[in-house]
């Protein structure tokens, strides 16, 4: 069967799922549906869910192709997946969480903190903080192709305890230690992306509060949001509402297996569209989620709060392009704020608008290949753009 068979099968059959929807719904498609349908059939996504929140409540959203291919299950707003890389805003809100009960602080040396020590060799003097992690500025770095290829197990969470896993890293004589895991910059004064930084956090965070992330996180996020579903590990949430997850490999989608990760604070919540949206609602709304404070005001200043200024900023970082917050960072050229991630099968925004008038959240369970990632910035952008509509009509 040639590609464009193909591409034309896929789009019938979304068209065919697309409608039944709306007829259950009694409701038509509109322009936003038809362009996001069409361009799932174009790019090969096999499923999509997404939601657009306007002035801290959520105005549309809907849900697109398949979350089983196979069997015909839709994707809906309900969905669970792991939310990838925006899971570092969930680790970022537990971090100000304990920092508001004083538990933590983040210019405090993390070594006051750890039952082993870290020492960048290159600079072994010098202090890491938790602002440095939460920053990308810490000078610890993800040494690949180790960081990937080692840390994922399909089908199962990570037998591997985070704690072990980082003393083995960092620690000189570990079988994971390698000087390769530091940069040759003093902690602070450069940006490098980092998730071993993130799982880092974390970790911290479970040490001061006696508690591992996901029950941390449970009570003091997770049960006030409302967020029912959302949790960290395959075996803690409903498999039953959990999408597969698909790959697009020479136009052809292959199925791949759900996986844990022992680094799960930089990456490991699985969530859907719906209890998403009460955290990033709380979040634009200074810790606020139906007239519950959840989060100090103050709390989320600071998570939120450009750390980049006149009086800091790293040497290779330009805050007009690219600032940060507290694991929440400014994207799309510095005018949308929050974070988007990818893992294996999966591709995930959490952004607003500067003014945090309008956000959208977009959910896909497909990955394409690394010179096809414009595609999901391109439907985000339309998503976007129909919030605006949304807001501005009268």
């Amino acid at each position: 069967m040639n590609y464009y068979r193909r591409i034309l099968l896929a789009f019938a059959g979304t068209l065919v799922l697309a409608s039944s929807v709306f007829a259950q719904n009694n409701a038509k498609p509109t322009h936003i549906d038809s362009l996001i349908i069409r361009k799932m059939a174009e790019d090969g996504i096999v499923g999509l869910g997404a939601a657009i929140i306007i002035d801290k409540k959520v105005a549309w959203k809907k849900g697109y192709g398949f979350s089983d291919r196979k069997n015909g299950i839709p994707f809906t707003t309900s969905t669970l997946m792991n939310i990838a890389s925006v899971s570092k805003t969930v680790t970022g809100a537990c971090l100000m969480k304990a920092v508001e009960q004083n538990k933590l602080s983040l210019d405090e040396d993390v070594n006051n903190y750890l039952p082993f020590k870290i020492h960048n060799p290159y600079f072994p003097e010098a202090k890491i903080t938790l602002r440095d992690l939460a920053t990308h500025t810490s000078g610890l770095t993800d040494r690949y192709p180790f960081y990937t290829d080692s840390l994922y197990f399909n089908g199962k969470d990570s037998p591997q305890k985070l704690g072990d896993f980082l003393q083995q890293y960092f620690i000189p004589g570990g079988p994971y230690y390698s000087k390769e895991n530091f940069l040759d910059h003093k902690p602070g004064t450069f940006r490098e992306y980092s998730n071993i930084g993130a799982a880092l956090a974390g970790y911290v965070v479970e040490l001061r509060t006696g508690q591992k992330l996901n029950e941390y996180s449970k009570k003091y996020l997770f049960n006030p949001l409302k967020m029912g579903d959302t949790g960290w590990f395959l075996s803690e949430i409903n498999l039953k509402k959990h999408t597969k997850l698909y790959e697009k490999k020479d136009n052809k989608f292959q199925e791949i297996p759900l996986y844990g990760c022992t680094t799960y604070p930089d990456g490991g919540v699985r969530s859907s569209v719906d209890d998403l949206s009460h955290f990033l609602i709380c979040l634009l709304n200074d810790g606020k989620y139906q007239n519950k404070q959840v989060l100090e005001k103050e709390t989320v200043k600071e998570m939120l709060r450009f750390q980049f200024d006149a009086t800091h900023t790293p040497e290779n970082v330009n805050p007009k392009t690219l600032n940060s917050g507290i694991f929440w960072a400014t994207k799309m050229g510095a005018t949308r704020i929050g974070h988007n991630g990818s893992d294996p099968g999966v591709r995930v925004f959490m952004l607003s608008d500067l003014n945090k008038e309008v956000a959208v959240i977009l959910f896909s369970n497909t990955s394409l290949s690394e010179n096809e990632e414009s595609k999901f910035f391109g439907i985000y952008d339309q998503l976007y753009r129909y919030g605006v509509e949304l807001k501005n009509k009268p």
